[in-house]
């Protein structure tokens, strides 16, 4: 992917890693375009960086996805990128038998991304290059139990970035999967913006642009503080470091584990 030059829609870019990518893009000289569910926090990313365009847009709505891409694609026919980064995370307490965030979690975090690929895919794989980008975590490859279908999403998502980039081998589309450690964001609220266990936001970003720029050719773009995480499964000690860091977690969050 390249770093300059593209016109590139980012979803949830409203704040956290959508807003970290959108303003480094922009800095960049790319035309940056945000959704989001929340108009006020689009409009404080635009105002902030005059020339980046936003549209509201429910990501769990596939009418609205079908909306509002078209919407896109007519303002921006040069769209050669888009990065799938909105996404939501709770704590679930399984033995509640309550299904409703789950139902919410998966249609956000992998409805959303098939919906909106599947709406734009005809038009992206009618440009000389392109790029689309999901976002999954290094929850994909180590669970946290208190968010058991976050985590389910993501490790989804991985598959099926898999399973696309497979399918796209033959076109001019590049696949990417952005791959987060826990980054200071309010993905779980306030607390995460300072969470001194979570990587600061702008050497995040930092180190992903280095990544992109480094390594043009990539599959997966691995921060180095994820990389334990991404390689855990292989290890032989696997389940032992998966014990070992739930029980961490839910000692740091003792509260929010209250019952499970």
């Amino acid at each position: 992917m390249q770093s300059s030059g593209n016109t590139i829609l980012i979803t949830g870019g409203g704040s956290g890693i959508g807003r970290g990518l959108a303003e480094a893009f922009h800095a960049r000289g790319n035309q940056v375009i945000l959704t989001g569910r929340r108009a006020s926090m689009l409009r404080s990313v635009a105002e902030a960086c005059p020339g980046i365009a936003t549209f509201v847009l429910d990501i769990d709505n596939p009418a609205e996805i079908q909306r509002v891409s078209g919407q896109i694609l007519e303002r921006f026919p040069s769209l050669n990128a888009v990065i799938h980064n909105a996404g939501i995370m709770r704590n679930e307490r399984l033995l509640d038998g309550n299904v409703a965030d789950a139902e919410a979690i998966i249609s956000t975090n992998l409805l959303g991304p098939i919906r909106l690929t599947a709406a734009l895919l005809p038009h992206l794989a009618a440009q000389p290059a392109a790029t689309l980008m999901t976002v999954s975590s290094g929850l994909a490859f180590v669970p946290l139990a208190l968010t058991p279908t976050y985590c389910a999403t993501k490790a989804a998502i991985h598959s099926w970035t898999q399973s696309l980039r497979y399918q796209l081998r033959n076109t001019s589309i590049q696949v990417l999967e952005l791959v987060p450690p826990y980054v200071q964001t309010e993905l779980m609220g306030a607390r995460g913006v300072s969470d001194p266990m979570a990587m600061p936001l702008p050497e995040f970003i930092a180190e992903v642009l280095s990544l992109l720029e480094s390594q043009p050719d990539a599959t997966e773009i691995c921060v180095e503080r994820v990389r334990r995480m991404r390689k855990a499964p292989a290890e032989s000690n696997y389940e032992a470091f998966l014990r070992q860091f739930n029980d961490q977690l839910f000692h740091a969050r003792a509260e929010e584990a209250t019952g499970i």
